[in-house]
């Protein structure tokens, strides 16, 4: 049995075969309408739970469309339907659910929850996102960068702003995938050291540098994401938005990259803060390419650890 929880914790070679197989079934489709199964079934008769704890849009559409894509069904589960960890210990839940379905996706805030789960279900279990890592939302940018430029082993990166659960999981990938990745923000955000340490490890150049004009040269990618939470309080926002204004991706930024750099940010943006409306539009972003390979990544994912 395969969990999908992080990037760091899985293999580099299935990695690449989850997005080799992703663009693949995403070849396989092109041109045809929209709902149309695959050729294949491959889950067929089987049930995926879709917890959310979290709100979501990309995770919840994406997934739901990918399972039945693929013949499967979905059950969607929400934080006050199921009180997870509350009512009900997350390790009875698991055993429970278990019983159920055939494959849990999980979108939470603690890691802990995520790994509890994992623990004690007998069923795979993806991390559809917590608040350290989103693995998934990866897999769809490794995909998308390769689609437009090829391997990303041996690129840049570099990711502009909050050091937070996204790019914690770009800097798994580099570690995994064989690229760089240097990240410009105020020292307060910086990414978790841990991870930074174990890409660094593996090979990688993993740099900080406040300065966001140097950080981007020689840049192969740019990515950005929100400045504040749905959840933060008006004042925080007015603080994390006085504190990240130096880092915004705007035209003068992209400049300073390498000429056919891209663009990308893993959505819902706030237009005119972290990034602007020039660059978002232009023709170096690939934003809803992205957002579409959410469903094909995530599909191979959950091939991958179903094994079929």
């Amino acid at each position: 049995m395969r969990h999908f929880l992080d990037i760091n914790a899985t293999d580099t070679e299935d990695l690449k075969s989850m997005i080799a197989q992703a663009r693949a079934m995403k070849d396989a489709r092109a041109g045809r309408p929209k709902g149309t199964p695959d050729d294949e079934l491959p889950l067929k008769g089987q049930m995926v739970a879709l917890i959310f704890e979290k709100p979501s849009t990309r995770t919840r559409v994406s997934f739901d469309m990918g399972v039945r894509q693929m013949g499967g069904e979905t059950m969607l589960l929400t934080g006050q339907e199921m009180q997870l960890g509350h009512g009900e210990s997350i390790a009875d839940t698991a055993r429970v659910l278990s019983r159920y379905v055939d494959m849990i996706m999980i979108r939470t805030f603690e890691e802990s929850a995520l790994h509890e789960l994992a623990e004690y279900a007998s069923v795979p279990v993806i991390n559809g996102l917590t608040n350290r890592t989103h693995p998934c939302q990866i897999m769809a940018d490794v995909m998308t960068f390769e689609e437009h430029r090829g391997p990303i082993q041996g690129k840049k990166v570099v990711w502009t702003g909050d050091g937070n659960n996204v790019c914690a999981s770009f800097i798994h990938a580099a570690g995994q995938l064989g690229f760089d990745l240097t990240y410009t923000g105020p020292d307060r955000l910086d990414p978790d050291p841990e991870f930074v340490a174990e890409a660094r490890a593996k090979g990688s150049k993993i740099e900080i540098e406040r300065d966001p004009m140097k950080a981007v040269e020689g840049a192969d990618l740019i990515v950005a994401d929100t400045w504040v939470s749905m959840h933060d309080a008006p004042s925080t926002r007015e603080r994390r938005h006085n504190l990240l204004r130096p880092y915004q991706v705007n035209d003068y930024l992209m400049k300073g990259a390498k000429e056919d750099a891209l663009f990308m940010h893993c959505l819902p943006a706030h237009r005119g803060e972290e990034v602007t409306d020039s660059v978002m539009d232009g023709p170096q972003s690939v934003i809803f390419d992205e957002a579409e390979n959410r469903l094909h990544a995530q599909k191979a994912v959950m091939r991958w650890c179903l094994g079929v």
